[in-house]
């Protein structure tokens, strides 16, 4: 759930730094608040609908009475292993990550603090030496670790640094007790890495010797190289890397490779309008998304050389795109505005109260919860709060205010929000902790914030 992939790319010098089916009805089941819970068992077997209702309602429940329940502050102007000064000042949380007991938040100016889940009290400052910015962090299931993505100032902020801690140091207060990865590589701009999770692969591009590699998520083997010349850009989907290279006047090359080995499937010519830029070219399996400005959406089947098209006037230009393995779905964001698409070009769900609060889409405050049925994001609080609990504002000024906004990615029906007038403005940053049944929201203060019923 949340993210799957998380790609760092290098910063070019000297910037310190400062990182899928039917339409389904929208018709809105009925309430069955005040019964028992044996009441609501009952209804669940006699009913056509009980399994829907029952999970919209036990969705319901779950996000009631949500309040905020406790502070953590990643600022702190003492702290001894920071001492470049942007790294003293108070800045926004741009990214919130939980695992097993712990929150880690990372701030726009590279600060990345560990905290207790039980306390918020900082167990302790990821940054080990007294220059680390560190720009990206990704959790390691499989390693029960931390990755953090750094640059430094001893070259200028130009190359990313990787390294893994375990868990179980960082809550001993011992975030030096990992060890780097990938120090091979030469990761400078335009270079990157990219955490796949979904394969559990990481890949990498060293920009001295134009080489990517793949490597295992578990002990960090290298599984193949990739040394191709011309390759643009490479998507990965569940078992399938795209490699997709430089275009000429009339089509643009693409090749599908076998994530596990990187064994060639197929390569293939994709026809181009002339002289009409590439919008996107994405990748869902076997499916490519495809789409030239002022052109319809083509959605092509690599198999079967099935070809869809979607009216330019339907579907425009997305910001932005969230893919649903699980559902066979994909999220299309522009401006403030989420649409739900299946791949045979249709449009499945437009959510009746889901505008977000930005306009540029930061994923980091949008969060897809685990079985991928629900959506959570930081949007504008444009009415009164439903049964999901908070403090519900009807007035014109709540058009102004934000709220934490879930909502069925299925029916587009807003099951919850979680209001503040006071502790919901500004927020940078959310995350949702499903095992827990808390979300983090982090803002541009600097602070992480704890909600719960």
């Amino acid at each position: 759930g949340g993210r799957a992939r998380r790609r760092a790319c290098a910063m070019r010098p000297p910037l310190p730094r400062g990182n899928r089916q039917p339409l389904y009805s929208s018709r809105r089941d009925a309430c069955v608040e005040g019964q028992s819970v044996a009441a609501k068992l009952a209804r669940r077997e006699v009913s056509r609908r009980a399994g829907l209702t029952f999970r919209k309602n036990s969705t319901r429940e779950r996000f009631a009475n949500f309040a905020l329940r406790a502070e953590a502050d990643t600022h702190d102007p003492d702290a001894a292993n920071l001492k470049l000064s942007f790294l003293r000042k108070r800045t926004k949380i741009v990214e919130i990550i939980a695992a097993k007991d712990m929150i880690f938040g990372l701030t726009l100016s590279g600060v990345c603090a560990a905290f207790s889940r039980e306390t918020c009290k900082r167990i302790c400052f990821l940054n080990v030496t007294p220059d680390e910015v560190i720009r990206s962090l990704f959790h390691n299931k499989l390693s029960d670790s931390l990755i953090t993505v750094s640059v430094y100032r001893d070259d200028n902020f130009s190359s990313l640094k990787c390294r893994t801690t375990p868990l179980e140091y960082i809550r001993r207060g011992q975030p030096d007790g990992g060890f780097a990865l990938f120090e091979s590589e030469s990761l400078k701009w335009p270079g990157f890495v990219e955490f796949d999770d979904v394969n559990a692969k990481v890949l990498t591009y060293s920009a001295l010797d134009k080489v990517y590699k793949v490597w295992g998520m578990t002990n960090y083997d290298l599984l193949y190289r990739i040394e191709e010349r011309d390759i643009q850009e490479i998507k990965i989907s569940p078992g399938i890397m795209l490699l997709i290279y430089a275009r000429t006047q009339s089509h643009v090359p693409l090749k599908l490779l076998s994530v596990e080995d990187g064994r060639e499937l197929t390569a293939f010519r994709h026809l181009l309008h002339r002289h009409r830029k590439v919008d996107f070219i994405e990748q869902f399996n076997e499916k490519l998304l495809i789409k030239q400005e002022h052109e319809n959406l083509q959605i092509l089947d690599v198999r079967t050389g099935q070809l869809t098209e979607v009216s330019r006037s339907d579907f425009l230009t997305p910001s932005a795109f969230i893919f649903l393995y699980e559902n066979q779905l994909f999220l299309a964001f522009r401006g403030r505005q989420v649409h739900v698409w299946n791949f045979r070009g249709e449009l499945v769900t437009r959510f009746e109260d889901h505008v977000l609060y930005h306009s540029d889409c930061n994923t980091n405050n949008i969060y897809i919860s685990a079985q991928q049925d629900l959506i959570l994001a930081y949007c504008r609080a444009s009415a009164p709060a439903l049964d999901g609990g908070g403090e519900g504002d009807s007035s014109a000024h709540a058009q102004d205010e934000g709220a934490i906004h879930i909502s069925s990615i299925i029916s587009g029906k807003c099951i919850a929000r979680v209001q503040s007038k006071q502790h919901l403005r500004d927020v940078t940053a959310l995350f949702f902790n499903e095992s827990e049944n808390e979300i983090y929201t982090g803002n541009k203060h600097g602070t992480i914030q704890v909600w719960t019923n």
